[in-house]
């Protein structure tokens, strides 16, 4: 259950937009099937923004140490994001792997997590990929990450061009997986790999 109170979420305010916005094309917001609508909208954005309070980098503060220098991948970490440019859903996968330094691992589901905080907010693909990256690298220090999110944008599927099923795929290198095409051809492999 989100709190609403912590996200300062104004339900009311999204109840009275929704409200409007269904008003200004041409329906009737007192209409049996729309009567709760308003209130519905503005507790369904209330969930998929919760992620604008809360900070990727807080799950990569818990870390065990490990005798691991090599490559770790966690991959298909099904997500879901809005686009900020139209308010409509985009969806798709994002494949994680890092190389830590010093033995410094993070646990595996806090990759998961991750994704999902830097998603549940108004966004952009490529501002996921960077962001989940950069947080990693600036939290535990790896001598390495990639990050590679595949995504199908609603804003394509349903309006504008309607291309249903393209994807949009976008990754991030940093560290040795930036400067090493050999490691970095690795990781690829095995996100490649069913």
């Amino acid at each position: 259950m989100i709190d609403m109170k912590s996200h300062n979420v104004d339900l009311e305010k999204i109840e009275q937009a929704v409200g409007m916005i269904l008003e200004a094309v041409g329906e009737d917001v007192g209409r049996e099937g729309l009567q709760d609508t308003p209130k519905r909208v503005a507790k369904m954005y209330a969930e998929v923004f919760a992620g604008l309070k809360e900070d990727p980098k807080e799950y990569f503060r818990t870390v065990f140490h490990e005798n691991h220098e090599e490559l770790v991948l966690v991959k298909d970490i099904p997500f879901y994001s809005m686009c900020e440019h139209h308010l409509v859903p985009f969806f798709g996968k994002a494949h994680i792997a890092y190389i830590p330094r010093d033995g410094v691992v993070t646990g595996l589901s806090k990759l998961a997590r991750a994704v999902e905080t830097v998603a549940k907010r108004p966004q952009l693909q490529e501002r996921i990929t960077s962001t989940i990256a950069d947080s990693m690298m600036e939290t535990l220090n790896p001598h390495g990450v990639y990050v590679m999110v595949e995504a199908e944008h609603m804003c394509m599927t349903m309006r504008g061009i309607k291309k249903p099923g393209s994807k949009t795929v976008t990754a991030v290198a940093r560290g040795v997986l930036e400067t090493d095409d050999i490691k970095r051809s690795e990781v690829i492999t095995y996100i490649n790999m069913d």
